[in-house]
């Protein structure tokens, strides 16, 4: 009997998700310096949401910017400099999200020393700062051994996907994947996978590219010994 049967571990149990938005109590923004003054002192959950969440979110649809501050700054204060300095932020790279908030408050200052004029939103271009809770329930899948998970990959949900990969970073107290997280429990890690799963740069994908990503990075694994590293 190989090492992949011989290994033990416990039961995945494949969740999924979805958010409810609701307003994040704090009145909305019509230029970068009320854009400014709002994000000092939003609750914690608008930053996340904004940040964070959008990939799962339904009416979020953007080819270039992972977060909601890039995106208005682009589209509706037609500031492309500011848009890519936003742009560039991974919030998942921050222990603490108030460091996420300091590093945004840092660059909307700076660009506030930089524009000779500070330019003005129309109405119902404003940025409002939104909150959301998510729900989690089973899907009824689950795994019990790591070939499992890579067969059933392309059946996950995007939010699914979302949930176990993305936002356990910030759930867990590993910081890592839920994926990754259940493989580690193994008498025998799965090392290769565990591996090609940390190498893979989640951020910068939406979550159907991410998908495509993982299921190409481990297409064939199952024929291999996934144990050696």
């Amino acid at each position: 009997m190989d090492k992949q049967n011989k290994a033990e571990g416990p039961t995945f149990n494949v969740k999924d998700c979805t958010i409810i938005v609701r307003m994040g109590g704090v009145s909305p923004a019509m230029n970068l310096r009320e854009l400014r003054e709002r994000t000092a002192i939003c609750p914690i959950e608008c930053l996340y949401h904004h940040f964070c969440e959008t990939l799962v979110r339904p009416s979020f649809d953007d080819p270039e910017f992972r977060n909601d501050y890039a995106v208005w700054s682009s589209r509706y204060l037609r500031d492309r400099v500011l848009a890519e300095r936003l742009g560039v932020i991974n919030p998942y790279s921050f222990e603490d999200l108030e460091e996420l908030r300091a590093i945004v408050l840092d660059l909307i200052d700076e660009r506030l020393d930089e524009v000779h004029s500070l330019p003005w939103v129309f109405m119902g271009e404003e940025f409002r700062f939104l909150r959301a809770v998510t729900i989690v329930f089973d899907t009824g899948m689950t795994f019990s051994q790591p070939v499992d998970f890579i067969r059933q990959l392309p059946n996950l949900s995007n939010s699914s996907l979302y949930y176990h990969f993305i936002e356990a970073r910030r759930r867990t107290k590993e910081r890592v994947d839920d994926f990754t997280a259940w493989m580690n429990k193994f008498e025998t890690k799965p090392t290769r996978i565990i591996q090609t799963l940390a190498n893979v740069d989640f951020y910068s994908l939406n979550l159907i590219e991410l998908k495509t990503a993982l299921y190409n990075s481990l297409l064939g694994f199952e024929k291999e010994d996934l144990f050696n590293g």
